[in-house]
């Protein structure tokens, strides 16, 4: 089979391409998005309107908030923002399973004692709680099964109190699956009937560290986002992967054959808004990333942050572009040209004038700036607007 490169016209926004996307969806283009976080969930719910076959790489390395609880409890990869993204995408017409859907979405009341809480999770693993009840089987039988393997597992000072449902059955299945989070990503995923792929860009127990151009070193996402301790006060020079919270040296792991493939072929690959180190960075620092990116003849699209991201500190717009180019390139080699990394990046207009024009212009990137926001999403990105920025790419 030979490959050719055809160059075309575009109509920014494309309304005759949106609305044959819209029309079949489930034969829509595949865009891939490296994330992690919930920034990108308002997208992912509007883009199943468009295709079920967008592909979102997600970061298991998490360490605050729930998936720190059950990280620390049973030595596993983060599963909260991947359960996010897995609901974002679910199937919430009438031929999807609502029972399902509002099942995985329940939270433990945060006002309640332990034991009204464990209390509330046998008769969830036996099958006699409401929202279990409602659930068909076989579906109800694999999901009591999972909930039964995180009940025995369970810590006796497991606190339950404001506990995702959908995380305890996501953390039984791992454990259910000989600590694999591949297979019960994929059982989650055929449960709530989810309108697009998503997988952990590696199946594997690692925290995200930074070195600061002050020299210090954070190890941990809970600890520069912002979000559970002081913002940073210098800037990153450094991003790296290690074992354990304690810190240690870099450890480099490997993407799968079967996910570079996904990479090399997908229609579009977008390095979307979000935490730029913890959520974006992230999922390019596993070796096979930069490569599979670098081998893919399609488009490769940059929508920067709008919103205020603490881990951008220091760095002017085309200076977090650099940083993104360094990570690709500390892959897929020093000497890789830009056009094989990245080729456009899309912003709001009002932006876009923060951006030197002409130092992107001599990268031979395109910065294409439009109406991307709206009364009701301001100061982020309105989820069909740039939707359709994207799908008329293609």
């Amino acid at each position: 089979m030979q490959k050719f490169s055809v160059t075309r016209g575009l109509n920014l926004p494309d309304p005759v391409r949106i609305s044959r996307y819209k029309r079949l969806p489930e034969l829509g283009p595949t865009l891939l998005f490296f994330s992690g976080g919930s920034a990108l969930n308002p997208t992912a719910r509007a883009l199943k309107q468009y295709t079920h076959n967008s592909i979102h790489f997600m970061t298991p390395f998490d360490s605050g908030g729930s998936s720190a609880v059950l990280r620390h409890a049973f030595g596993m990869p983060a599963i909260g923002d991947l359960r996010s993204r897995l609901i974002a995408l679910a199937d919430e017409s009438v031929l999807g399973q609502s029972e399902i859907y509002r099942l995985f979405t329940h939270r433990f009341p945060k006002e309640a004692s332990q034991d009204v809480l464990l209390g509330e999770l046998v008769d969830l693993l036996e099958g006699h709680d409401h929202l279990i009840s409602r659930v068909p089987n076989p579906m109800r039988r694999l999901i009591c099964n999972q909930l039964g393997f995180f009940h025995d597992a369970m810590p006796s000072n497991f606190d339950l109190r404001g506990a995702s449902i959908g995380n305890l059955i996501l953390a039984g299945g791992y454990l259910n699956n000989n600590q694999k989070l591949d297979p019960i990503i994929f059982l989650f995923s055929k449960l709530v009937n989810t309108l697009g792929t998503v997988l952990a860009t590696v199946d594997a127990r690692l925290h995200l560290a930074v070195e600061l151009d002050s020299g210090e070193v954070i190890v941990g996402q809970h600890g520069m986002s912002g979000k559970e301790s002081a913002p940073i006060a210098s800037r990153i020079n450094r991003t790296y992967l290690t074992r354990s919270l304690a810190g240690g040296d870099p450890v480099e792991i490997e993407v799968s054959p079967k996910k570079q493939h996904l990479i090399e072929t997908s229609d579009m690959i977008c390095y979307p808004p979000g935490s730029f180190h913890s959520s974006l960075v992230a999922n390019l620092l596993p070796k096979g990333v930069g490569k599979a990116i670098a081998r893919s003849a399609n488009p490769k699209v940059y929508i920067p942050n709008l919103g205020r991201d603490p881990e951008q500190f220091g760095m002017s717009p085309n200076e977090t572009i650099d940083a993104l180019l360094k990570h690709l390139r500390a892959d897929a080699g020093q000497d890789t040209p830009t056009d094989k990394l990245l080729n456009f990046v899309i912003t709001d207009e009002k932006y876009a004038a923060e951006f030197d024009w002409a130092a992107l212009e001599a990268q031979g990137i395109s910065l294409i700036g439009a109406d991307l926001t709206s009364a009701q999403s301001n100061p982020y990105y309105d989820p069909e607007k740039l939707v359709c920025m994207l799908l008329s790419f293609l």
